[in-house]
């Protein structure tokens, strides 16, 4: 018996909270064949750089066909996730919009694909894709099947969206802790300078930037030299 949409949504909401991205994916890939009318297998595509990859998937047949749509460069599954929006391939043994592909999925027999952009480009570029075997009816994928993959691919832009925030995040803390870090080994060679050469400060800052200039290397990297030899110095 199929799983409820509601049931599967529940549970997604719950998951959002506290499990790693991977799992998370995994499972939204799982819960579609669960819950979605006609979902045999179920990928997730995601856009690096412009280059498509699958990232979560649910049966084999995801994968490889996937991954014959990325060597051809084209596809339901790659036009999606360019593009956003729902692409629907309904009958693979007659389609014009994707020939060698839809030969490729018949062979494997794959009635029909639906997949679906996520909807929030500016974090995350990609597309959920459901592979079935046996269509629902004359037309392929029902609409009642469309507009759950629809909100599956709500959930997965969530994930990827807050993994990317987490991640800008954490670049500008380590960017953060880089400047306190150089502008601590400057004011140590100002200290040095200063000691050394019975300068102010204004003037050590200025005698390091010289050296920088000089050099062409980094203010921060000059600095610390000065803070080592002061160091070798000493122990002498």
């Amino acid at each position: 018996m199929p799983l409820p949409l509601e049931a599967a949504f529940l549970e997604l909401g719950r998951l959002l909270v506290d499990q790693p991205l991977t799992v998370l994916l995994r499972r939204v890939a799982a819960l579609a064949v669960e819950s979605v009318p006609g979902a045999d297998d179920v990928s997730i595509t995601l856009l690096r750089n412009g280059k498509p990859h699958t990232v979560a998937f649910h049966g084999d047949l995801a994968v490889e066909l996937d991954e014959r749509q990325y060597s051809l460069g084209y596809g339901p599954c790659v036009a999606a996730a360019q593009a956003g929006g729902t692409v629907r391939l309904d009958d693979t043994a007659h389609d014009d919009a994707f020939p060698h592909f839809s030969a490729a999925a018949a062979r494997r027999g794959v009635r029909s694909v639906v997949a679906v952009g996520l909807p929030d480009p500016e974090r995350c570029q990609g597309a959920i894709n459901t592979y079935c075997l046996g269509g629902t009816g004359a037309d392929g994928v029902s609409g009642r099947a469309q507009h759950a993959l629809e909100l599956f691919a709500g959930y997965a832009a969530v994930a990827l969206g807050n993994a990317a925030a987490l991640a800008e995040a954490g670049e500008r803390a380590e960017n953060l802790q880089i400047a306190m870090q150089s502008r601590a080994v400057i004011e140590q060679a100002k200290g040095v300078l200063i000691a050394r050469r019975g300068i102010d400060a204004d003037a050590a800052f200025e005698e390091l930037a010289r050296q920088s200039q000089r050099a062409n290397r980094k203010l921060r990297d000059i600095a610390a030299e000065v803070v080592a030899a002061a160091r070798e110095a000493a122990r002498r």
